[in-house]
């Protein structure tokens, strides 16, 4: 009887999944159209093709909307990362994970993340949960340069911790050209970004943990 009732519910929640992706979808698009502030719950739903009553029955405000796409990215990158973690030549599998992100996702996604970081600087709870999708990068990232490390794809020197703060900034730097920058190559910045990451992790750029002298830590 249990399990009849299960699959009786099964249909409503798969329809509740595909709601929610409905409308996380159209809030990304309307965000990096209009900027979060311009951007509105009547917006969305007409971008979803619902009705704004039922826009509220997932969804409370904007603010709710930006957790449900953090929520939703995190446990992208969780995958992803595991994913080229298992890839034995992890570089050609980061750069397979860097062109999905810098290249086939749509523009919008680059132009949201703007508005998302523009955002953080004002409204602590955006902020908290910006950090949350940068947690899960950094993490992510960690692990699989461990894994790496492990097999001796790169030096047992090498500070992951600064590794990955370098990859991050490289991606930053790469989400804000892909956004506004008109001469943004996908391709061509990807190859460059592997380029250097490679260096690095192959020990061919040094970043070695740094030297403690008296006064404290030196570069």
């Amino acid at each position: 009887m249990g399990g009849m009732n299960e699959q009786l519910r099964t249909p409503h929640a798969d329809l509740q999944v595909e709601r929610r992706a409905q409308i996380l979808d159209a809030a990304q698009t309307c965000f990096a159209r209009l900027g979060f502030h311009r951007a509105t719950m009547q917006d969305v739903a007409k971008e979803a093709g619902m009705s704004p009553g039922n826009i509220y029955r997932y969804f409370q405000n904007k603010n709710a909307l930006v957790a449900g796409l953090a929520e939703r990215d995190q446990v992208r990158i969780a995958e992803d990362f595991a994913q080229t973690g298992r890839e034995p030549n992890f570089l050609a599998a980061f750069g397979a994970l860097a062109r999905k992100y810098f290249i086939d996702e749509p523009h919008n996604c680059s132009v949201m993340a703007l508005e998302i970081w523009a955002e953080s600087t004002r409204n602590p709870e955006i902020a908290a949960l910006s950090q949350g999708v940068v947690g899960q990068v950094r993490s992510g990232m960690t692990a699989v340069f461990e894994t790496a490390r492990e097999r001796g794809a790169v030096p047992a020197t090498l500070d992951i911790d600064r590794a990955v703060r370098f990859v991050l900034a490289l991606g930053d730097g790469l989400m804000k050209r892909r956004a506004i920058d008109a001469d943004f190559v996908g391709e061509r910045e990807v190859e460059t970004m592997i380029a250097v990451v490679g260096a690095v992790l192959e020990g061919r750029v040094p970043l070695t943990p740094p030297k403690v002298c008296k006064e404290g830590i030196s570069a």
